[in-house]
């Protein structure tokens, strides 16, 4: 029986929940009190309806004064599912209480008036709207029942009472009987108000262990700060963060805790939080071992105003300290490694650019006297063997003096040494002039050499050497890896702010997988396919680096077998004091990506 009557009893409460707003669905709390205040109501309200047809066959002459009766409880049933439908308890409550005053008033003016037994009634509006939870709506209870009293005496003093009505039974009987069911109706509120405390109490005792548990299971320190900065409370986490008691952190002793040097940036996070919302900052901590000596951690406070109504007067904040120590550990390691490769890269970049120097001297000296020789200045070469020879001197002579020239630039670009001076000029006549340039190179391939410049183009201001210096990389790059018979196509076009410059080629093209890899110096595929061609792998990332000095940015698109288009594209004003003056090994690498990938340029 006892289990039969509990099954009902969550049968019903489920029924209930299903007709809490979803609003407050989410607040046990809230929801508890929706819940007690729509059963009640809708049942009452229910069986008041249902037994207005009863009372006017059974009544008799008393049937229209209790079918406005029966009909002023039903209308509980309206005010519940208003309640259901919108979440508005606090509306409800006060319907429920203009309800409650008028059947109070209705039955009052046929009873007696002021003398009546049901003027007792008009107490439990307000008390009823206790289980609001809100101050002003029992307030405004009040005054409604008060104004139906109001109602009543005004009636009986202007005379406008309606003649009493003969009561049935013995004297005295209905208001026995009236009293009774006030008293009933009073024990029925106050159980409804007694088993919400509970259920109240009951949430808050679980909430309360289950933040107890996080708090004693955390390694986190949760504080609670006062207006001023002081510490109102600490969580229990404080022995095993700092081997203090919370108790040692209170008022000020967090903050005494704090470096020294650490401590304005603490106290701005703390009013940063108090006037934003919200503020985080990372600072030093002294903590006690077991032997009492004192040592600092990092750690970082997420800080968080609790007011959320925004108001900056009196407002507390809750703050959780993280330990961080590993991680600036991390951070300490990773920017020495970093120091000891930069360092490893300028004493690369200097070495190689004293060698360079050094290699010039010989080489202008190689080249001049072999071009001197194959012009026959000295006199005539008497055998054909001694001409080749001599070609294959100065040839040598060229492309070795062009590979450290290319590392030179490239050391020039990442020490931050190479100067770009920007200057205005017309990049038809220069792109024209490289292609120029480079014809020689592409009738000895057998490739057709095609120039297509967008009409109109306005000047371009960039550093016309290394623009120069970029298009023949380029060109020359297209034209070495194109087979006889291929044709190379380089152009320009504007796009927004912005020239975009093109060098597209039908040749040998470039593998998928080898794609992420090039661009950087000294670095070449792999493959077969390009190991018949001669380089060091420093020609684009030459061209990377220009590029990236003038802000712009280099794209390539190339199929394995059907050709490589490079796409360079530069803004078409570039000031002097917001020209990048170095270039670093990633920025150059940015290129290399595999959404932007680039091609190793290999110098003849």
């Amino acid at each position: 029986m006892v289990l039969r009557i509990h099954e009902i009893s969550r049968s019903i409460g489920v029924s209930l929940d299903g007709l809490v707003h979803e609003s407050v669905a989410a607040d046990p709390l809230e929801a508890a009190r929706h819940r007690c205040f729509i059963g009640p109501h809708l049942v009452g309200g229910l069986c008041a309806l249902a037994l207005i047809p009863v009372t006017s066959v059974l009544a008799g002459s008393l049937s229209p004064f209790a079918t406005v009766a029966l009909a002023a409880i039903g209308l509980e049933t309206l005010v519940a599912v208003f309640v259901s439908r919108t979440g508005r308890l606090g509306a409800g409550h006060l319907l429920s209480a203009l309800c409650l005053t008028t059947l109070v008033a209705w039955v009052s003016l046929w009873t007696g008036g002021l003398s009546s037994f049901a003027l007792v009634w008009l107490a439990f509006a307000p008390v009823e709207a206790a289980l609001s939870g809100d101050r002003r709506t029992v307030s405004l209870s009040a005054v409604v029942a008060a104004a139906g009293l109001a109602c009543v005496a005004m009636a009986s003093h202007f005379g406008l009472m309606p003649q009493p009505l003969p009561l049935p039974g013995p004297e005295g009987l209905l208001p026995a009987l009236a009293a009774l069911l006030a008293v009933a109706y009073a024990a029925f509120v106050a159980i409804r108000i007694d088993r919400f405390h509970r259920e109240s109490e009951q949430r808050f005792r679980i909430g309360e262990s289950r933040y107890q548990l996080l708090a004693d299971v955390m390694n986190d320190v949760v504080t609670c700060h006062a207006p001023n900065g002081d510490v109102a409370f600490a969580s229990p986490a404080a022995g095993r963060l700092l081997g203090v008691l919370p108790s040692m952190l209170m008022a000020d002793g967090l903050f005494r805790r704090v470096h020294v040097g650490d401590r304005p940036a603490y106290l701005s996070a703390l009013s940063d939080a108090i006037h934003d919302g919200a503020s985080e900052v990372e600072f030093r901590l002294r903590k006690s071992d077991e032997d009492g000596d004192d040592g600092f951690l990092w750690v970082e406070a997420i800080i968080r105003r609790q007011d959320a109504s925004g108001s900056v007067a009196g407002a507390t904040v809750t703050s959780v300290i993280r330990d961080i120590g590993r991680r600036k550990a991390q951070e300490a390691e990773l920017m020495r490694t970093r120091a000891e490769a930069e360092e490893a890269s300028f004493a690369k970049t200097r070495f190689l650019a004293n060698v360079s120097h050094e290699l010039r001297t010989p080489l202008n000296a190689i080249i001049g006297f072999s071009d001197l020789l194959g012009q026959e200045i000295f006199g005539r070469l008497e055998y054909e063997r001694h001409r080749e020879y001599v070609r294959l001197i100065h040839e040598s002579g060229e492309h070795l003096l062009q590979v450290v020239n290319d590392i030179l630039d490239m050391s020039k670009i990442e020490a931050g040494n190479f100067d770009v001076t920007p200057e205005p000029f017309d990049v038809a006549s220069v792109m024209e002039r490289c292609v120029q340039m480079v014809k020689p190179q592409a009738d000895v391939a057998k490739l057709d050499l095609i120039s297509s410049v967008e009409a109109g183009l306005p000047e371009l201001v960039a550093d016309r050497r290394a623009f120069r210096q970029i298009m023949l990389n380029l060109l020359s790059n297209a034209i070495k890896f194109t087979d006889a018979n291929g044709t190379v196509v380089c152009g320009a076009r504007r796009t927004g702010r912005s020239i975009a410059i093109f060098v597209k080629d039908n040749g040998i093209g470039i593998a998928a997988k080898d794609l992420p890899r090039l661009g950087n110096p000294f670095v070449q595929a792999d493959s077969g396919y390009d190991r018949r061609h001669e380089g060091t792998g420093l020609g684009l990332s030459v061209v990377k680096g220009l590029v990236a000095l003038h802000g712009g940015s280099m794209k390539i698109d190339s199929v394995l077998g059907s050709g490589t288009t490079v796409t360079v594209t530069l803004p078409i004003h570039l000031e002097t004091e917001t020209a990048p003056r170095a270039v670093s090994r990633a920025a150059g690498a940015e290129g290399a990506s595999p959404s932007s990938p680039t091609r190793t340029a290999m110098r003849a």
